[in-house]
């Protein structure tokens, strides 16, 4: 059913406002986090590969036997000589690099084992040549070709360091103690260290994939995979990068310094679109990894079905996120994702400074990621546990989240023009039934406390959407509540918009550059504070114009009452705090409710001193004040259930006219006195002695 069906009764110039306000954010610059070329969602028919014992197939090592022999020094005593019988294999029989072993690979369900030492893939890293220097394809907005998979295989070193295309149950796995002791590096000369394509089956195990212009490990249209014990590190973009996958499962992985995500299973398989919360399987599975000092830990563009559990997320930009929010990406728009007994803490971490001091335009090589610089891709909100920018029938639940500067949770909506769908019945249709409960917030696992800045920010958008009882700050102040059964809300809301003072801070943060050097002013989400931000920006506008008109308004038609004198007053205070609480990035509801409490008085009060004289402005300041007063309520108190535009639209809508209006009563002349004295209401100056003015025959419209 469409919203406009759903709420008939919305004006249509309301509804208007609202539809130009997302041309407006479809407007904001649409990055690409990741462009590639147009594929399938897998048929399903696949499975998880499981991990096979045998004796590998084929062998890859180098021929330095002193350098492997200090390698294998301290290993176990029987893993120590089982590599040097491998390596006596090898060095008759083997291979010296990945890819002239991927290559000799003739059939399903073969092994690659690849013994302890540092592959470089020399004879992959040289630059394209003949045809394939020419290749004629689109180019992606950060310079890439958008290659087709014909041209993939016809040029399989333009891109990639190992790559690894249209083979069937491959195994490839190092025989080391640990994932460090095979290390594959592409040196940031190639875009992917290992690119797996329409590769079902394949399972990789017990390596180190590191230093690219893009991700280390990629999985692309893959019907089974596994990523088993291995670390990706040092990316411009991603660690593990898997798409338009299904059954997939990445357990026991590591993944650090990389300037997007250190995992990233965008467009899933979207198995379970247009289902409620019980759902028979979930297309990938990530168990047992830990991602840190990355931009974000885990993201994930339409990242559909996927079950994140059990993982550890800490010391990024921010612990999770998954969207609607770039084109291109099959399953938009993103749906179905669970995470529950994650550990998400401490993702405070703020790499913003690398891009505006000029080390992020310096070449990968010499940006001094090894030293812990992070090159941020895309707008992110630091201090952030987990953000929903987009995302509909996510759960989230018994996860420990805890530490964050700015919020445990953050959810917004995502018009569908931002991923390029240009349908009015489209355009909100994210943000909905988002389920948080159970969650362990502002402690850490032995119980002691480590609060978050606020436990939930929300734009308000969506229905359907419900947290547990009780976080510990939030706006808005009170949300609605998750029942016992998944789908029971209590006081469930369903509003069209977010509020408008949130959507303009999301698009002015929006517009942000990495390459350009572009860190959006206004925004607190790079650096802004106080009079910088963009809501203070707009809460001093609207101070401005209201003080004039308010004040023009009291010394012409208010004065001379002593409650429209308290009452401007009280809007003046009013004022004050709403301009100071917008300085404030964690204010959460109080200060701004008490400041439209205050307002609210204010217009109470003035349109009960304007009446005798000026009963059509009075009641359209009366208006104003009840809008005033139910938007304090639905921000502290509780969210109205059930209506399609919080009260503060309507009360932004009805202040443009009344501030006209009133400008114009203020500045007419006042009407001709009904008698002798002042006017009780004190909406006229007292008349002075003398004689009396000669009486107009024409009336005085009460239009002003």
């Amino acid at each position: 059913m469409s919203w406009t069906r759903r709420f008939p009764a919305v004006p249509a110039a309301l509804l208007a406002a609202l539809l130009a306000l997302l041309s407006l954010l479809a407007a904001a610059p649409a990055a690409s986090a990741h462009e590639e070329r147009p594929v399938a969602l897998p048929d399903g028919s696949g499975s998880v590969p499981q991990y096979r014992k045998a004796e590998p197939d084929l062998l890859v090592c180098k021929t330095d036997r002193p350098a492997f022999e200090r390698r294998t020094a301290a290993f176990p005593e029987e893993l120590k000589q089982r590599n040097l019988a491998l390596y006596e294999r090898c060095e008759r029989s083997g291979y010296r690099h990945l890819q002239e072993a991927v290559d000799a690979v003739d059939r399903p369900g073969m092994n690659i084992a690849i013994l302890p030492g540092l592959y470089e893939e020399e004879p992959s890293l040289s630059k394209p040549t003949g045809e394939c220097a020419a290749l004629k394809a689109p180019d992606s907005s950060l310079g890439y070709q958008i290659l087709t998979y014909e041209q993939q295989v016809q040029c399989r070193h333009n891109q990639n360091l190992v790559a690894i295309l249209g083979k069937t149950d491959l195994q490839i796995e190092g025989t080391g103690a640990s994932r460090l002791d095979v290390v594959i590096d592409a040196k940031y000369q190639k875009l992917n260290a290992i690119r797996a394509d329409k590769s079902n089956g394949i399972y990789f195990r017990n390596f180190t994939a590191q230093r690219t212009t893009f991700n280390s490990l990629y999985v692309l249209a893959g019907d089974g995979f596994v990523i088993d014990d291995v670390l990706t590190r040092w990316n411009d973009e991603y660690g593990f990068l898997t798409f338009a996958s299904d059954h997939g499962l990445y357990k026991n992985c590591e993944s650090y310094g990389n300037g997007d995500s250190g995992i990233y299973p965008g467009s899933a398989s979207n198995i379970n679109d247009g289902r409620g919360y019980d759902v028979p399987r979930y297309s990938i599975e990530i168990t047992g990894c830990h991602s840190h000092h990355n931009m974000v830990g885990y993201s994930g563009t339409a990242g559909d079905s996927v079950w994140v559990h059990d993982n550890e997320f800490d010391q990024n930009m921010g612990g999770a996120s998954m969207d609607s929010a770039f084109p291109g990406h099959p399953g938009l728009p993103q749906n179905h994702a669970k995470f529950e007994r994650n550990l998400i803490h401490d993702n405070n971490a703020d790499y913003y400074g690398y891009v505006a001091d000029g080390t992020c335009a310096k070449p990968p090589i010499e940006r001094g990621y090894e030293q812990g610089v992070v090159c941020p891709q895309i707008s992110m909100p630091p201090g952030t546990g987990i953000i929903t920018a987009g995302g509909n029938w996510n759960v989230y639940e018994n996860n420990w989240v805890y530490g964050h500067r700015r919020a445990a949770f953050f959810l917004s909506a995502v018009p569908a023009f931002i991923r390029g769908e240009e349908e009015w019945s489209k355009q909100a249709d994210t943000s909905h039934h988002n389920r948080y409960a159970a969650n362990i917030l502002g402690k850490d696992k032995s119980g002691a406390s480590r609060p978050n800045g606020m436990d939930v920010w929300w734009d308000g958008q969506g229905r359907g959407n419900c947290w547990q009882p009780g976080p510990d700050g939030s706006t808005p102040g009170t949300l609605p509540h998750c029942g016992d059964r998944r789908g029971e809300v209590s006081g469930a809301s369903a509003r069209l918009v977010g509020e408008p003072v949130k959507l303009a801070q999301l698009l002015v943060c929006a517009d942000y550059s990495v390459q350009a050097r572009k860190l959006p002013a206004g925004c607190d989400w790079y650096g802004a504070r106080g009079l910088e931000r963009v809501e203070t920006q707009i809460a001093l506008a609207a101070a401005a114009v209201l003080l004039l008109v308010g004040g023009v308004l009291w010394w012409r038609r208010l004065r001379g009452s002593r409650l429209g004198t308290a009452a401007s007053l009280l809007g003046l205070a009013g004022l004050a705090l709403d301009v100071a609480g917008s300085t404030m990035p964690l204010a959460g509801t109080l200060v701004p409710a008490l400041a439209l409490l205050l307002l609210g008085l204010w217009w109470t009060g003035a349109g009960i001193a304007l009446r005798p004289g000026r009963p059509w402005l009075a009641r359209l300041t009366l208006l104003l004040a009840a809008l005033t007063l139910l938007d304090a309520f639905d921000k502290a108190v509780l969210m109205i259930p059930w209506i399609p535009v919080g009260p503060s639209w309507l009360r932004a809508l009805l202040a443009i006219p009344w501030a006209l209006w009133a400008t114009i009563a203020a500045s007419r002349p006042d009407p001709a006195p009904a008698g002798p004295g002042s006017d009780p209401a004190g909406d006229r100056s007292p008349v002075p002695a003398g004689p009396a003015p000669a009486l107009h025959t024409e009336a005085t419209p009460d239009a002003a």
